[in-house]
Order: structure tokens, then sequence, then C-alpha cells
């Protein structure tokens, strides 16, 4: 196995035969492969209900595949947000290693025509911090490769300088941070943390949008940053002026360097990202394979390389001979997840927390009555009637054993508010597009 996370890969492939799609898409979506130390495989999930639930449930699943790999007994530890964040204080080289790694380099980039200007202006920045394009805005759709390029621009800049202080973070991790730094009273340590770096790199940073007292310390970080010469790149899921609940000081300020867009692959690319992929597995897949492969997979280089990397796992794990039978069985699941998921209302409840700030999914559940509970309850109702199947009955029983009618009122609420408030009418409309892209 080239890493802990081809193992994992390795694992969820064997679940796959033993538990449904639902069950692995429902509880394993949030388990992230850590490490292994000696015959202790380690993951982290920030939630905790899933945790448990797995723990009690799954673990003998987990531990009968481990075994299956590696022909040895393994034991499971899930460590929450806060066992995981001392064992990267104990262990400095992990937060490190994501820039370290061979895997996210620009030389494991695969470049064509829909990325080139992305992986040109990259380079550059890598190779001449704040000199060129200064912030570096890299936005297209998820599984396109901009993680692997700022990645890869850290990588290059650690390699050139050790010293150089990096610091890398989610626009919605950036959110709960900036809310557990207010709780703790550690807003200081939390800004000396992004305005000393000499790079900062900021995924996904659309989350931001709409969160007001996250843009204004992002804000001042940013020009805290700029001032002082020191690298900002940025990714997106869209361009700055698309970002609609995005103050407009911010979206002038990511426009002020250069916005790179990644698009789909075409099939050459395709085909040259599962012939890398395979060279780097050691692991020959035959040129009608390959066409096949990329035939079938046209929107998503993380999906072409998880291909790949399933198709090593039927020739290792169970002998079978890499033909097209075997890429059938291999992307059979994947082209089944390329389809819209169903959104759940938990998701819905979550993002439109994230959104308002301060306020968690049990708060919109609750009883509480305080009015920004009571506002972001309405909008949750909304946007569950906007894109579910579900009645109005449902939706009370959903959100606490409310009265149909209140559900009702709170729709009309906020088609009013939509109407009247173009602001609303922005957040509304991001928040749904957040869902439907996660």
């Amino acid at each position: 196995m080239n890493s802990v996370a081809d193992v994992w890969d390795n694992v969820l492939s064997q679940l796959k035969g033993e538990l449904s799609e639902t069950t692995i898409a429902t509880w394993f979506d949030e388990l992230e492969a850590v490490d292994i130390q000696g015959n202790t495989f380690i993951l982290h999930c920030s939630n905790d209900f899933k945790k448990g639930y797995i723990e009690s449930l799954f673990m003998k699943n987990i531990k009968a595949s481990l075994h299956d790999i590696f022909s040895t007994d393994f034991e499971v530890k899930i460590l929450d947000d806060l066992d995981y964040a001392e064992l990267k204080d104990n262990c400095p080289h992990r937060q490190s290693e994501r820039f370290t790694s061979a895997e996210f380099t620009f030389e494991t980039f695969v470049v064509g025509p829909s990325n080139k200007l992305a992986y040109a202006a990259s380079v550059s920045v890598a190779e001449h911090p704040a000199q060129n394009y200064n912030p570096l805005l890299i936005y297209g759709d998820s599984g396109l490769g901009k993680t692997h390029l700022i990645y890869a621009i850290a990588n290059v800049i650690r390699r050139n300088d050790p010293r150089s202080k990096i610091a890398y973070v989610k626009g919605d991790d950036l959110t709960n941070e900036l809310v557990d730094a207010i709780r703790e009273g550690k807003t200081a340590e939390m800004r000396e943390k992004y305005r000393q770096a000499d790079l900062l790199l900021v995924d996904d940073v659309q989350f931001i949008a709409g969160k007001k007292q996250t843009q204004e310390e992002f804000f001042h970080t940013f020009n805290t940053l700029y001032e002082a010469k020191k690298q900002i790149v940025l990714t997106s899921d869209r361009p700055p002026r698309d970002i609609a609940t995005l103050e407009d000081r911010l979206k002038t300020r990511f426009e002020w360097g250069l916005t790179a867009d990644v698009q789909a692959p075409d099939f050459e690319t395709r085909i040259a990202i599962i012939t890398r992929k395979a060279e780097s597995l050691h692991l020959e897949i035959p040129e009608t394979v390959c066409e096949y492969i990329a035939n079938k997979l046209k929107s998503n280089i993380r999906q072409l390389e998880g291909a790949v990397k399933k198709l090593r796992a039927y020739h290792l794990l169970e002998n079978k001979p890499i033909n097209i039978a075997t890429a059938q069985a291999a992307i059979s699941d994947i082209i089944n997840n390329s389809q819209p998921t169903p959104v759940t209302v938990d998701k819905i409840i979550e993002e439109v927390a994230r959104t308002y700030g301060g306020i968690t999914p049990e708060d919109i559940r609750s009883q509480k009555r305080n009015a920004n509970i009571s506002k972001a309850r309405q909008v949750s109702m909304y946007i569950v009637r906007e894109i579910t199947q579900m009645s109005m009955v449902e939706i009370g029983q959903t959100f606490g054993g409310r009265d149909h009618s209140t559900v009702v009122y709170a729709v009309r609420q906020v088609e009013k508010d939509i109407k009247k408030d173009p602001h609303t009418k922005a957040m509304v409309d991001d928040i749904i597009k957040n869902i439907r892209d996660r």
C-alpha cells in the first residue's frame, strides 16, 4: 500500500460487499484515515454521534477488512476532534505531511487544456511567492484538482524554505474555529496563527460568504498578509462575482491578483490521468481498459483515480485480471454515486446553522424562540420545502413535532423576506447551492 489513505480505500471497497451503499454514505462519509501505529489503525471523525454509532455497530467489519488486507489482527481507534488535535500537536510532522506527500506535487499533476492556466499560475506563485499573482484564486467544480494545486504550491515553498510558515484552512472550518475562539476567549491566538503566515491557503472560501463576523476577520487577515507581501491562495467552486453573499470588499480583493478556472478534463487528459495513477501504483492497465474508464467517467479527476485504486484492490485482493469486466465492476458504484444524492434534512439544517453562525443544528430543531434561531428555523423549513419532496406535515414532524401550520407560516414568511430583501434572497440561494455542491 502507498499510504494510509490507500489502505482505507481498500477497506471501504471490502465494506461495500457487506454493507449497503446508503449505510456507507450515511455513516462513513466523515471518517478519515490518519495513521497506522504498530497494529493499531487510527481514524478521525468530527461527528461524535457517527463516531459512537460506528464504534458500536461497524467496528468488527472494519477489523475484519484490515485482517483480510494484512493477514493479521488490527485494533481500530477512532479519534474525536480533541484527540486528533493532540495527535497532530504531538507529531508536528503530520501537520505538514499533506504538503510533503509525493501525491500532491506539480510533477504528479496532469496538465491539459482544461487546467493549464491554473497550473501555470500555481507554478509561478510557488517559485515567486507574492510577486506575480497575489492572491491567486482557483475555481471550479469539486474533484478537478484545485486542492492538488494548492498543496503543490505549499510543497514547493516549503522545499525552498523549510522555515516558512504555512497556514491551511477550509472555509467552513474557519467559521467554526472563529466561533470556538470567541467562546474560549482566544481570538488573539487565532489571529496570530493566520496573520503571521508566509503562505495562507483557504480551500472552499465560498463557505465564508454570508457569515458576517468571519468575513470581517478574514478581511483584516487578508489586508495584513497582503500589505506584508505574503502569498494568499484561495479555492472556490465559483468565481467571486458569483458568490452572492460575499461582501463586495472581499470580492474586490479576491480579484486583485489572478482568478483561474479548472474545468472537466478532455478525453486525452483523462487517459493521461488514469495512466499516471496506474504508474504510481505500479499497475499495468491495458489501453482498452483505460479508454473504457475514460469514456465512462468524464467530469471528476478524483473518480478516475478512485477507479484505478479500486482496480488495483480487485487485482491484489481478489486476484482478478485487469480487463473490461473488472473495470465495469470497479466503476459501477462510482457511476451510481455520480447521481445526485437525495438532500437530507440534516444536511440542510447543518448548512443553515453554519451560515447563521453561533447556532447549532440542535438549536434549530429545539423549541428555543430567540429571534436569530427562529429565523434560521424558518429558513431551514423553507429550504426543506424547496428541495425535498416532504409534505408540510412531514417537515413539521422533523422539526420537533411542530404543527404543519407552523411550517406554512415559516415558508410564507421567508417568501416575503426574499421578495423584499435582496440580501435574504442571495443568502438563501447561496445556502441551496452549497447544499447541492457538497
